[in-house]
Protein backbone atom coordinates (compact mmCIF):
# COMPACT_ATOMS: atom_id res chain seq x y z
CA UNK A 1 0.00 0.00 0.00
CA UNK A 2 1.34 3.39 -1.01
CA UNK A 3 1.98 5.79 1.88
CA UNK A 4 2.65 9.52 2.02
CA UNK A 5 5.47 11.24 3.92
CA UNK A 6 6.74 14.78 4.40
CA UNK A 7 4.00 16.77 2.72
CA UNK A 8 3.31 19.08 5.66
CA UNK A 9 5.33 21.88 3.98
CA UNK A 10 3.01 21.58 0.99
CA UNK A 11 0.02 21.87 3.30
CA UNK A 12 1.52 25.04 4.84
CA UNK A 13 2.56 26.63 1.56
CA UNK A 14 1.25 30.10 0.78
CA UNK A 15 -0.20 28.77 -2.48
CA UNK A 16 -2.25 26.13 -0.66
CA UNK A 17 -3.38 28.55 2.05
CA UNK A 18 -4.48 31.09 -0.55
CA UNK A 19 -6.42 28.39 -2.39
CA UNK A 20 -7.97 27.36 0.94
CA UNK A 21 -8.92 30.98 1.67
CA UNK A 22 -10.78 31.28 -1.64
CA UNK A 23 -12.73 28.10 -0.88
CA UNK A 24 -13.51 29.20 2.68
CA UNK A 25 -14.90 32.58 1.58
CA UNK A 26 -17.08 31.14 -1.22
CA UNK A 27 -20.64 32.36 -0.76
CA UNK A 28 -19.58 34.50 2.21
CA UNK A 29 -17.91 37.49 0.58
CA UNK A 30 -20.35 39.89 2.28
CA UNK A 31 -19.58 38.61 5.78
CA UNK A 32 -17.69 41.14 7.89
CA UNK A 33 -15.18 38.58 9.15
CA UNK A 34 -14.26 37.75 5.54
CA UNK A 35 -13.95 41.44 4.65
CA UNK A 36 -11.72 42.03 7.69
CA UNK A 37 -9.47 39.05 6.93
CA UNK A 38 -9.18 40.00 3.26
CA UNK A 39 -8.23 43.59 4.12
CA UNK A 40 -4.79 42.30 5.17
CA UNK A 41 -4.88 39.05 3.26
CA UNK A 42 -1.19 38.49 2.58
CA UNK A 43 -0.12 39.31 6.12
CA UNK A 44 -2.86 37.14 7.63
CA UNK A 45 -2.01 34.14 5.45
CA UNK A 46 1.72 34.50 6.08
CA UNK A 47 1.09 34.63 9.84
CA UNK A 48 -1.10 31.55 9.60
CA UNK A 49 1.66 29.81 7.66
CA UNK A 50 4.21 30.64 10.35
CA UNK A 51 1.87 29.40 13.08
CA UNK A 52 1.38 26.10 11.26
CA UNK A 53 5.07 25.58 10.48
CA UNK A 54 6.17 26.27 14.04
CA UNK A 55 3.24 24.36 15.61
CA UNK A 56 2.00 27.45 17.41
CA UNK A 57 -1.36 27.26 15.64
CA UNK A 58 -4.27 26.68 18.00
CA UNK A 59 -7.89 26.67 16.79
CA UNK A 60 -10.35 29.00 18.47
CA UNK A 61 -13.25 27.51 20.47
CA UNK A 62 -16.15 26.45 18.28
CA UNK A 63 -19.32 28.52 18.31
CA UNK A 64 -22.30 26.24 18.85
CA UNK A 65 -25.92 26.83 17.93
CA UNK A 66 -29.05 24.71 17.54
CA UNK A 67 -31.14 24.26 14.39
CA UNK A 68 -34.57 22.65 14.49
CA UNK A 69 -35.37 21.99 10.83
CA UNK A 70 -35.93 19.16 9.96
CA UNK A 71 -34.79 17.88 13.37
CA UNK A 72 -32.94 19.30 16.36
CA UNK A 73 -29.19 19.31 15.68
CA UNK A 74 -26.22 20.98 17.30
CA UNK A 75 -24.04 22.77 14.75
CA UNK A 76 -20.52 23.86 15.70
CA UNK A 77 -19.02 26.69 13.67
CA UNK A 78 -15.28 27.28 13.44
CA UNK A 79 -13.67 30.71 13.17
CA UNK A 80 -12.93 31.81 9.60
CA UNK A 81 -9.16 31.48 10.11
CA UNK A 82 -9.64 27.90 11.30
CA UNK A 83 -11.86 27.13 8.31
CA UNK A 84 -8.97 28.12 6.06
CA UNK A 85 -6.82 25.53 7.86
CA UNK A 86 -9.57 22.93 7.36
CA UNK A 87 -9.63 23.61 3.63
CA UNK A 88 -5.83 23.56 3.45
CA UNK A 89 -5.80 20.12 5.11
CA UNK A 90 -8.53 18.69 2.89
CA UNK A 91 -6.84 20.15 -0.22
CA UNK A 92 -3.91 17.84 0.52
CA UNK A 93 -5.75 14.75 1.76
CA UNK A 94 -8.65 14.67 -0.71
CA UNK A 95 -6.65 13.61 -3.82
CA UNK A 96 -5.07 10.78 -1.82
CA UNK A 97 -8.33 9.37 -0.52
CA UNK A 98 -10.27 9.82 -3.75
CA UNK A 99 -8.17 6.94 -5.09
CA UNK A 100 -9.24 4.82 -2.10
CA UNK A 101 -12.94 5.61 -1.73
CA UNK A 102 -15.39 3.31 -3.50
CA UNK A 103 -17.42 4.60 -6.44
CA UNK A 104 -20.72 4.38 -4.55
CA UNK A 105 -19.84 6.63 -1.61
CA UNK A 106 -21.70 9.83 -2.50
CA UNK A 107 -21.36 12.34 0.35
CA UNK A 108 -19.06 15.39 0.31
CA UNK A 109 -17.21 14.40 -2.85
CA UNK A 110 -16.77 16.27 -6.11
CA UNK A 111 -19.09 14.93 -8.79
CA UNK A 112 -21.19 12.93 -6.33
CA UNK A 113 -23.96 14.30 -4.08
CA UNK A 114 -27.57 13.35 -3.34
CA UNK A 115 -28.86 13.59 -6.90
CA UNK A 116 -26.26 11.16 -8.22
CA UNK A 117 -26.92 8.85 -5.29
CA UNK A 118 -30.63 8.79 -6.14
CA UNK A 119 -29.86 8.14 -9.81
CA UNK A 120 -27.60 5.28 -8.76
CA UNK A 121 -30.42 3.87 -6.61
CA UNK A 122 -32.75 4.03 -9.63
CA UNK A 123 -30.15 2.19 -11.70
CA UNK A 124 -29.70 -0.49 -9.04
CA UNK A 125 -33.43 -1.04 -8.47
CA UNK A 126 -33.92 -1.54 -12.23
CA UNK A 127 -31.15 -4.14 -12.34
CA UNK A 128 -32.14 -5.99 -9.17
CA UNK A 129 -35.88 -6.06 -10.01
CA UNK A 130 -35.19 -7.04 -13.63
CA UNK A 131 -36.78 -3.85 -14.92
CA UNK A 132 -39.45 -3.89 -12.18
CA UNK A 133 -40.62 -7.42 -12.92
CA UNK A 134 -39.15 -9.14 -9.82
CA UNK A 135 -39.64 -8.38 -6.14
CA UNK A 136 -36.83 -6.30 -4.67
CA UNK A 137 -35.87 -5.86 -1.01
CA UNK A 138 -33.78 -3.07 0.47
CA UNK A 139 -31.66 -3.02 3.62
CA UNK A 140 -31.87 0.64 4.68
CA UNK A 141 -29.69 1.55 7.65
CA UNK A 142 -27.85 4.35 9.38
CA UNK A 143 -25.45 4.76 12.29
CA UNK A 144 -26.73 5.69 15.74
CA UNK A 145 -25.41 9.14 16.77
CA UNK A 146 -22.68 8.78 14.15
CA UNK A 147 -20.75 12.06 14.43
CA UNK A 148 -20.81 12.02 18.24
CA UNK A 149 -19.47 8.46 18.49
CA UNK A 150 -16.51 8.53 16.09
CA UNK A 151 -13.51 7.32 18.07
CA UNK A 152 -10.49 9.65 17.73
CA UNK A 153 -7.91 6.92 18.34
CA UNK A 154 -9.45 4.60 15.76
CA UNK A 155 -9.72 7.45 13.25
CA UNK A 156 -6.07 8.44 13.82
CA UNK A 157 -5.03 4.83 13.39
CA UNK A 158 -6.94 4.55 10.10
CA UNK A 159 -5.35 7.75 8.74
CA UNK A 160 -1.87 6.74 9.93
CA UNK A 161 -1.94 3.66 7.72
CA UNK A 162 -1.79 5.95 4.70
CA UNK A 163 -0.41 9.24 6.04
CA UNK A 164 3.03 8.84 7.60
CA UNK A 165 3.74 12.55 8.07
CA UNK A 166 3.61 13.04 11.85
CA UNK A 167 3.02 16.78 11.49
CA UNK A 168 -0.15 16.17 9.49
CA UNK A 169 -1.38 13.65 12.05
CA UNK A 170 -0.59 16.14 14.83
CA UNK A 171 -2.68 18.83 13.10
CA UNK A 172 -5.61 16.42 12.62
CA UNK A 173 -5.51 15.45 16.29
CA UNK A 174 -5.45 19.12 17.29
CA UNK A 175 -8.53 19.82 15.18
CA UNK A 176 -10.32 16.76 16.62
CA UNK A 177 -9.43 17.77 20.19
CA UNK A 178 -11.04 21.18 19.68
CA UNK A 179 -14.48 19.56 19.92
CA UNK A 180 -15.97 18.58 23.27
CA UNK A 181 -18.52 15.79 23.32
CA UNK A 182 -20.19 13.72 26.02
CA UNK A 183 -17.53 11.01 25.65
CA UNK A 184 -13.84 11.85 25.99
CA UNK A 185 -11.85 11.57 22.74
CA UNK A 186 -14.95 10.83 20.72
CA UNK A 187 -17.04 12.79 18.27
CA UNK A 188 -16.67 15.42 15.57
CA UNK A 189 -18.70 18.63 15.16
CA UNK A 190 -21.45 18.92 12.58
CA UNK A 191 -20.75 21.82 10.26
CA UNK A 192 -16.97 21.55 9.80
CA UNK A 193 -15.38 20.61 6.47
CA UNK A 194 -12.87 18.35 8.23
CA UNK A 195 -15.72 16.50 9.94
CA UNK A 196 -17.41 15.83 6.60
CA UNK A 197 -14.20 14.59 5.04
CA UNK A 198 -12.99 12.50 7.98
CA UNK A 199 -16.47 10.97 8.37
CA UNK A 200 -15.96 9.49 4.90
CA UNK A 201 -12.49 8.23 5.83
CA UNK A 202 -13.92 6.52 8.92
CA UNK A 203 -16.80 4.79 7.10
CA UNK A 204 -14.62 3.88 4.15
CA UNK A 205 -13.73 0.95 6.43
CA UNK A 206 -17.36 -0.14 6.19
CA UNK A 207 -17.41 0.44 2.43
CA UNK A 208 -14.39 -1.82 1.91
CA UNK A 209 -15.88 -4.50 4.18
CA UNK A 210 -19.23 -4.50 2.35
CA UNK A 211 -17.68 -4.53 -1.13
CA UNK A 212 -14.73 -6.88 -0.60
CA UNK A 213 -15.74 -9.11 2.32
CA UNK A 214 -19.51 -9.33 1.92
CA UNK A 215 -19.19 -8.76 -1.85
CA UNK A 216 -22.46 -6.86 -1.96
CA UNK A 217 -22.90 -5.44 -5.46
CA UNK A 218 -25.80 -3.04 -4.97
CA UNK A 219 -24.57 -0.88 -2.09
CA UNK A 220 -24.81 2.93 -1.77
CA UNK A 221 -23.66 5.11 1.12
CA UNK A 222 -24.30 8.79 1.83
CA UNK A 223 -22.58 9.90 5.09
CA UNK A 224 -23.98 7.39 7.62
CA UNK A 225 -27.05 6.39 5.60
CA UNK A 226 -26.65 3.34 3.40
CA UNK A 227 -28.72 0.89 1.39
CA UNK A 228 -28.14 -2.56 -0.08
CA UNK A 229 -30.58 -3.92 -2.68
CA UNK A 230 -31.24 -7.60 -3.34
CA UNK A 231 -34.00 -10.02 -4.32
CA UNK A 232 -32.90 -12.25 -1.43
CA UNK A 233 -34.33 -11.01 1.88
CA UNK A 234 -32.46 -13.66 3.91
CA UNK A 235 -29.15 -12.54 2.39
CA UNK A 236 -29.85 -8.94 3.41
CA UNK A 237 -30.53 -10.10 6.97
CA UNK A 238 -27.16 -11.86 6.98
CA UNK A 239 -25.55 -8.65 5.72
CA UNK A 240 -27.24 -6.64 8.46
CA UNK A 241 -25.96 -8.93 11.20
CA UNK A 242 -22.41 -9.01 9.84
CA UNK A 243 -22.31 -5.24 9.32
CA UNK A 244 -23.57 -4.67 12.86
CA UNK A 245 -20.82 -6.89 14.28
CA UNK A 246 -18.15 -5.26 12.08
CA UNK A 247 -19.10 -1.72 13.09
CA UNK A 248 -19.21 -2.53 16.78
CA UNK A 249 -15.96 -4.51 16.91
CA UNK A 250 -13.85 -2.46 14.49
CA UNK A 251 -15.18 1.10 14.65
CA UNK A 252 -16.99 1.18 18.01
CA UNK A 253 -20.19 2.48 16.44
CA UNK A 254 -23.66 0.93 16.17
CA UNK A 255 -26.46 0.60 13.66
CA UNK A 256 -29.52 2.59 14.63
CA UNK A 257 -31.87 0.01 16.22
CA UNK A 258 -35.13 1.37 14.74
CA UNK A 259 -33.90 2.92 11.49
CA UNK A 260 -32.04 -0.15 10.23
CA UNK A 261 -34.46 -2.55 8.62
CA UNK A 262 -35.25 -4.59 5.53
CA UNK A 263 -38.32 -3.64 3.50
CA UNK A 264 -39.82 -4.52 0.12
CA UNK A 265 -39.39 -1.74 -2.42
CA UNK A 266 -43.14 -1.88 -3.07
CA UNK A 267 -43.70 -0.30 0.38
CA UNK A 268 -41.42 2.63 -0.48
CA UNK A 269 -37.87 3.21 0.78
CA UNK A 270 -37.06 6.38 2.69
CA UNK A 271 -33.66 7.49 1.35
CA UNK A 272 -32.06 10.94 1.11
CA UNK A 273 -35.30 12.87 1.48
CA UNK A 274 -37.33 10.78 -0.97
CA UNK A 275 -39.82 7.96 -0.64
CA UNK A 276 -38.75 5.66 -3.48
CA UNK A 277 -41.04 3.09 -5.13
CA UNK A 278 -40.69 0.92 -8.23
CA UNK A 279 -42.18 3.43 -10.66
CA UNK A 280 -42.12 6.79 -8.89
CA UNK A 281 -40.63 8.90 -6.11
CA UNK A 282 -42.20 11.30 -3.64
CA UNK A 283 -40.57 14.05 -1.62
CA UNK A 284 -40.60 13.25 2.08
CA UNK A 285 -43.20 15.44 3.83
CA UNK A 286 -40.62 17.33 5.91
CA UNK A 287 -38.57 18.05 2.77
CA UNK A 288 -41.67 19.19 0.91
CA UNK A 289 -42.45 21.68 3.69
CA UNK A 290 -38.91 23.07 3.58
CA UNK A 291 -39.01 23.25 -0.21
CA UNK A 292 -42.18 25.36 -0.10
CA UNK A 293 -40.56 27.78 2.37
CA UNK A 294 -37.29 28.08 0.44
CA UNK A 295 -37.92 31.33 -1.58
CA UNK A 296 -39.07 33.28 1.51
CA UNK A 297 -36.15 32.07 3.63
CA UNK A 298 -33.66 32.96 0.90
CA UNK A 299 -35.23 36.43 0.55
CA UNK A 300 -34.81 37.05 4.28
CA UNK A 301 -31.15 35.99 4.14
CA UNK A 302 -30.49 38.23 1.14
CA UNK A 303 -32.18 41.21 2.84
CA UNK A 304 -30.12 40.59 6.00
CA UNK A 305 -26.93 40.36 3.90
CA UNK A 306 -26.36 36.80 5.07
CA UNK A 307 -26.09 35.61 1.47
CA UNK A 308 -25.07 37.14 -1.84
CA UNK A 309 -27.62 36.85 -4.65
CA UNK A 310 -25.34 34.51 -6.64
CA UNK A 311 -25.50 32.10 -3.68
CA UNK A 312 -29.28 32.54 -3.42
CA UNK A 313 -29.63 31.78 -7.14
CA UNK A 314 -27.37 28.72 -6.95
CA UNK A 315 -29.25 27.44 -3.90
CA UNK A 316 -32.61 27.72 -5.61
CA UNK A 317 -31.32 26.01 -8.75
CA UNK A 318 -29.99 23.18 -6.59
CA UNK A 319 -33.32 22.82 -4.77
CA UNK A 320 -35.24 22.69 -8.04
CA UNK A 321 -32.83 20.08 -9.44
CA UNK A 322 -33.26 18.02 -6.27
CA UNK A 323 -37.08 18.23 -6.31
CA UNK A 324 -37.13 17.34 -10.02
CA UNK A 325 -36.14 13.79 -9.08
CA UNK A 326 -39.63 13.29 -7.59
CA UNK A 327 -43.15 13.85 -8.91
CA UNK A 328 -43.19 17.60 -8.17
CA UNK A 329 -43.94 19.39 -11.45
CA UNK A 330 -46.81 21.52 -10.10
CA UNK A 331 -45.07 22.56 -6.90
CA UNK A 332 -41.83 23.39 -8.78
CA UNK A 333 -43.72 25.60 -11.20
CA UNK A 334 -45.42 27.45 -8.34
CA UNK A 335 -42.17 27.88 -6.40
CA UNK A 336 -40.29 29.24 -9.43
CA UNK A 337 -43.05 31.77 -10.01
CA UNK A 338 -42.82 32.89 -6.37
CA UNK A 339 -39.03 33.10 -6.62
CA UNK A 340 -39.24 35.30 -9.73
CA UNK A 341 -41.62 37.70 -7.95
CA UNK A 342 -39.53 37.94 -4.78
CA UNK A 343 -36.28 38.54 -6.67
CA UNK A 344 -37.57 40.46 -9.68
CA UNK A 345 -34.98 43.24 -9.20
CA UNK A 346 -31.99 40.87 -8.88
CA UNK A 347 -29.79 39.24 -11.47
CA UNK A 348 -27.05 36.69 -10.91
CA UNK A 349 -23.62 36.41 -12.51
CA UNK A 350 -24.83 33.20 -14.16
CA UNK A 351 -27.72 35.04 -15.82
CA UNK A 352 -25.44 37.87 -16.96
CA UNK A 353 -22.98 35.45 -18.53
CA UNK A 354 -25.80 33.55 -20.22
CA UNK A 355 -27.14 36.81 -21.71
CA UNK A 356 -23.66 37.74 -22.97
CA UNK A 357 -23.27 34.36 -24.68
CA UNK A 358 -26.63 34.71 -26.37
CA UNK A 359 -25.56 38.08 -27.80
CA UNK A 360 -22.44 36.50 -29.21
CA UNK A 361 -24.37 33.71 -30.97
Amino acid sequence: MKTYNDFYPQLCSYKNLYRAFKKARKGKTLKQYVIDFEANLKENLLQLRVDLLFHSYNPQPLKTFIIRDPKIRKISKAEFRDRIVHHALVNILEPIYENIFIHDSFANRIGKGTLNAIKRFDNFKTKVSKNNTKQCFVLKADIRHYFNTIDHDILSSIISRKIKDKNVIFLIKKILANYSSESKEKGMPLGNLTSQFLANVYLNELDQFVKHQLKATYYIRYVDDFVILSRNKALLETYRQKISFFLLSNLHIQLHPTKSKISPLSCGIDFLGFRIFYHHKLLRKSNLRRFKKKPVILKEKLDNQQLAYDTVYDTMLGSIAYARQANTYTIRKRLLSQFDKLFSNQISTIEINRARKQKLL
